[in-house]
């Protein structure tokens, strides 16, 4: 037999779409052509399957080999393609037989031993296969994200000869076992946070309803130790968003690691980060932090130390919760449903309005260093708070205040309310959704628009009051919001 077809995947986003590797043996002189529009790494693999077929003791056929990768349009990247084009070459030189071949989907990279590599992407090439109904066989470093897809068949291999023995010998290659959501992740305690009641009530009110969140004060006063511990006041994940947001990492350079599977992201980029880093990209995209922090929380600290333009790439994601990246040869869609929670000091010097310390800095540097916060972007931060610098006496106290355990209980009773009434969470409702669910007294509304008229805010924070105040009223077990709830929304507002 002098033609094989193998099948793989091509990833392009979230999505694996099919490629059919068809590999064609002719007379003439001996050659090895790749075509199917395969970007550089793919290119590279025609050395890679040749030198691990020799290794492994099979014959390289000394004929004019074709490989082609469709659907032809496509653009094929990484070295997932070596081991079907390895499985290829060996059942059109009827050194493997070819017809079992066609009940499975191959991925993997060759080391020049034969080893097999982890690719990128496990989660997403194992939902594709199981939806066309074909096993998935995988490097064992990748095959343990994969089996997290509950209906999928992936087997692991170490090395192609296990592969080839599989399909020659009888030899079956072992079923990955479906892996189990991990057990609740020990996060720092809030009863740890010595005073700062307000921005404690704060993070309390962002965590129930998911709220965007702001927190300003002065070095050392505890913006990322509150920070730190708003993972452990959400709710668990659901057994479809800790997938969705396992298969968003398992895209990404660093992979995914299975023993963190149902742990809610908490993504802490340095002020260094650039715009691709921070939204995704590359002439191949892949996700970016607002990505692999999708369902959770995406933390910048020293936010004014960003650069201005980078910031600027968040209101999109912020506003739609994904992120669509085009380039000239590829496009894609990235999932970035995020919490985001930001830290600043008040000034250039840190100690603008400190009690103890001077501030040494001109209005104009406050201004240029408030200016890299556009209106724009401020204006989808759900709630600003101060976090003041606290006297000794406050530190030296005993550890009071709520624990995160007991405010995780208060956030859970909010949120099934919340999926109770409306399906999601508060700060996920669009303008018709907040006019039927967050239903205000009178007195409530009248604030409002006094807010409105003496602040000058927006439409969009309009909305966005309307949404904190729900939440609010939701933690106090209120079918309406109530004036006091709108007070308190608005109070947790009036820096910006």
């Amino acid at each position: 037999m002098s033609l094989a077809i193998v099948h793989s995947r091509a990833l392009v986003g979230l999505a694996a779409h099919p490629v059919v590797v068809e590999v064609h043996l002719a007379n003439g002189l001996p050659a090895f052509n790749l075509v199917g529009l395969p970007e550089t790494e793919v290119k590279e693999s025609r050395e890679r399957v040749r030198a691990a077929l020799t290794v492994c003791g099979f014959e390289f056929p000394n004929r004019r080999i074709t490989v082609n990768l469709a659907p032809a349009d496509l653009p094929k990247s990484s070295g997932l393609y070596d081991l079907p084009i390895a499985l290829g070459i060996l059942a059109a030189s009827d050194q493997l037989p070819a017809r079992p071949l066609a009940e499975y989907e191959f991925a993997g990279e060759l080391g020049l031993t034969g080893e097999l590599r982890p690719v990128r992407g496990g989660i997403a090439l194992a939902r594709a296969a199981s939806r066309d109904r074909r096993a998935l066989i995988l490097p064992m470093a990748a095959a343990g994200e994969a089996a997290l897809i509950p209906d999928a068949t992936v087997h692991g291999a170490h090395h192609l000869l296990e592969v080839c023995k599989h399909f020659a010998a009888g030899e079956m290659l072992p079923v990955v076992p479906t892996s189990a959501m991990c057990a609740s992740t020990s996060y720092p305690d809030m009863a740890d946070v010595r005073g700062q009641g307000q921005a404690k009530r704060a993070l309390e009110i962002a965590a129930a309803g998911r709220h965007s969140l702001l927190l300003m004060g002065p070095p050392g006063t505890g913006k990322s130790m509150l920070a730190q511990r708003l993972p452990g006041l959400l709710p668990p994940l659901s057994a479809d968003e800790a997938l969705e947001a396992a298969a968003v990492q398992s895209l990404s350079r660093g992979g995914f690691d299975p023993a963190t599977f149902g742990h809610r992201p908490f993504r802490t980029p340095h002020h260094t980060a650039s715009a691709v880093a921070l939204v995704g990209g590359g002439s191949t995209p892949l996700p970016g932090e607002v990505s692999l922090a999708h369902h959770g929380i995406l933390f910048l600290d020293e936010l004014p130390e960003f650069d201005r333009k980078v910031l600027e790439v968040l209101r999109e994601p912020l506003e739609n919760g994904h992120i669509h990246i085009s380039r000239a040869a590829h496009s894609a869609v990235f999932p970035a449903c995020f919490q985001f929670v930001g830290a600043m000091n008040p000034c250039p010097c840190g100690y603008l309005g400190h009690p103890q310390k001077a501030c040494r800095c001109t209005p104009e540097q406050i201004a240029r260093y408030r200016g890299k916060l556009s209106g724009p972007l401020l204006d989808r931060v759900d709630l600003v708070v101060e976090v003041p610098a606290l006297p000794a006496s406050a530190l030296q106290e005993a550890r009071s205040g709520d624990s995160s355990k007991r405010i995780r209980e208060r956030v859970q009773r909010s949120h099934e309310c919340q999926v109770a009434r409306q399906g999601k969470n508060n700060a996920a409702l669009q303008a018709a959704e907040v006019d039927m669910h967050c239903t205000a007294e009178d007195a409530a509304r009248l604030l409002l628009a006094q807010a409105m008229e003496k602040l000058g805010l927006s439409a969009r924070a309009y909305h966005r009051l309307l949404r904190v105040g729900r939440t609010i009223a939701d933690l106090d077990g209120a079918a309406a919001i109530a004036a006091r709830h709108m007070a308190e929304a608005i109070q947790l507002r009036r820096l910006l």
